[in-house]
């Protein structure tokens, strides 16, 4: 638990130290990245830029929360997928606070909310639940209602494929990621902030 606690100081102390000016289309150039980004110095290197937006006082700013979440998740995803086994509770913690820093303000955010199960399975697959069979639930809950209000979305596909792969439906899950690697072709948006990240997702966990 120190240990986690002084990783997480370091970075926030790293995010304070730093207070350097971004524009729009900075922000927009880092959300670009988070669809091409492939190791763990990438993800870092994007956690940095979307927190320095954190402290921003515009109406986007659950953006700038939402995506140094991303980076911190997908940062984890990357060590996962690696044969040496380091210490995964740090990143994911950091996307947990981060997330929720976007939920505070957003809260029915279709998006965040599907970005928070993605990240609390992530918890269970890296044994950091302690309560495996609640956050499975809180999972579920978020399943349900993202599939009323953002149904064709393509990172809640990967979400239900994650849990169908738990419960040992590898062949239902094959489907969903199948579903989710459709529903990214075509948005290759160059000036949107909106979330086009996932697909490297789709092609992890075979």
């Amino acid at each position: 638990m120190k240990k986690l606690l002084l990783i997480l100081s370091f970075f926030v102390a790293g995010i304070s130290a730093n207070a350097q000016s971004y524009t729009e289309k900075d922000f927009q150039q880092s959300v670009l990245q988070t669809n091409t980004a492939k190791t763990k110095s990438d993800y870092d290197n994007l956690f940095q830029k979307f927190s320095k937006f954190t402290s921003t006082k515009t109406s986007e700013r659950w953006l700038a929360y939402y995506y140094a979440a991303v980076s911190m998740y997908l940062k984890t995803e990357v060590q996962i997928n690696q044969t040496t086994h380091e210490d995964l509770s740090a990143s994911n913690a950091l996307a947990v606070k981060f997330a929720n820093g976007a939920l505070s303000s957003q809260q029915d955010n279709a998006e965040i909310n599907i970005l928070i199960g993605l990240i609390y399975f992530q918890k269970i697959q890296i044994n950091e639940s302690t309560d495996v069979q609640k956050d499975l639930d809180i999972i579920s809950k978020i399943i349900a209602k993202a599939e009323a209000a953002s149904p064709n979305n393509p990172r809640l596909a990967i979400l239900k494929a994650r849990m169908k792969e738990k419960s040992g439906d590898k062949t239902a899950a094959e489907i969903l990621l199948k579903k989710a690697a459709s529903g990214f072709e075509g948005k290759n948006s160059t000036s949107s902030t909106l979330p086009m990240w996932g697909k490297q997702l789709t092609q992890v966990n075979k």
